[in-house]
């Protein structure tokens, strides 16, 4: 059985509807169904889901227009879209807007159980993962503080980052001090674990052009990596940049990904 997994379908065709519903229930998971787009967007905002199933086709909201809505508002909740009528063009385009997958009608019950079991087991798998360099992140800050109260953390950056011109890196209105690691944004204090302020300095650094996932961490972390571990790495410091230095942090205008690629700092 399986547990901790609570699964949203919209789709307006009952006979479908209620069928996953019960495909889904059978296989442990808790189920909230919506026979339209609005009434789905709805009870996305109201209650939390760790996957969303949607059909493409339906009156009023397509499934498109949902999910661009939905992906805006929770870009983290991963949308597995499914349509009878089969389009590369949709297909490619629901990928484009956030969707994790796209299924073909008739829909298999095993198929859609153990695509479930993977999507939600990948998604706890980087929970666990968040969690786990949140703890890294608190343990460098204290390993920091208690070298820096004996002196040795200050002198050895005094001696890596001369003072001067050099010590500040300026793009637009970002302000990052190299000595002290602080960083301003429009004149407003920034604060980030030290390992995602690595990550900020790296971006500053190519600013405007794009850094690469493995790049990114190369020089942020100092180690060598795969693409997928990279992406996966990146993408949590990413979001911590984008919670303090992003007005609308679900809608970056200054941290912008390149999908398959990396990021792009422009903040000019």
């Amino acid at each position: 059985m399986n547990s901790g997994g609570h699964i949203l379908i919209i789709d307006d065709e009952a006979g479908l509807r209620q069928m996953m519903a019960r495909v889904l229930q059978r296989a442990g998971y808790e189920v909230t169904t919506a026979a339209n787009g609005q009434d789905g967007i709805a009870l996305a905002t109201e209650h939390t889901f760790d996957l969303l199933y949607l059909d493409i086709r339906m009156p009023g909201l397509n499934g498109l227009e949902v999910l661009k809505i939905i992906h805006a508002k929770f870009p983290d909740l991963p949308v597995v879209l499914f349509t009878a009528q089969p389009d590369v063009h949709s297909a490619v385009e629901a990928l484009r807007c956030g969707a994790t997958d796209y299924l073909l009608k008739p829909l298999k019950p095993q198929i859609v159980i153990d695509r479930t079991h993977t999507i939600l087991a990948s998604r706890e798998e980087e929970r666990r993962k968040r969690e786990l360099q949140r703890q890294i992140d608190a343990l460098q800050i204290e390993l920091h503080s208690l070298q820096s109260s004996k002196g040795g953390a200050v002198e050895s950056k005094q001696q890596q980052v001369p003072a001067g011109d050099d010590r500040f890196l300026k793009r637009g209105g970002l302000t990052i001090d190299l000595l002290t690691r602080r960083a301003t944004m429009n004149e407003r204090a920034v604060s980030l674990p030290t390992a995602s302020f690595d990550y900020l300095v790296v971006l500053a650094r190519h600013a405007l052009g794009v850094v690469d996932f493995q790049t990114l961490v190369a020089e942020a972390q100092g180690y060598e990596t795969d693409l997928r571990e990279a992406q996966e790495l990146s993408r949590w410091h990413v979001h911590q940049i984008r919670q303090v230095l992003e007005p609308v942090p679900g809608n970056p205008v200054y941290l912008l990904n390149v999908r398959g690629t990396g990021y792009r700092l422009v903040t000019n």
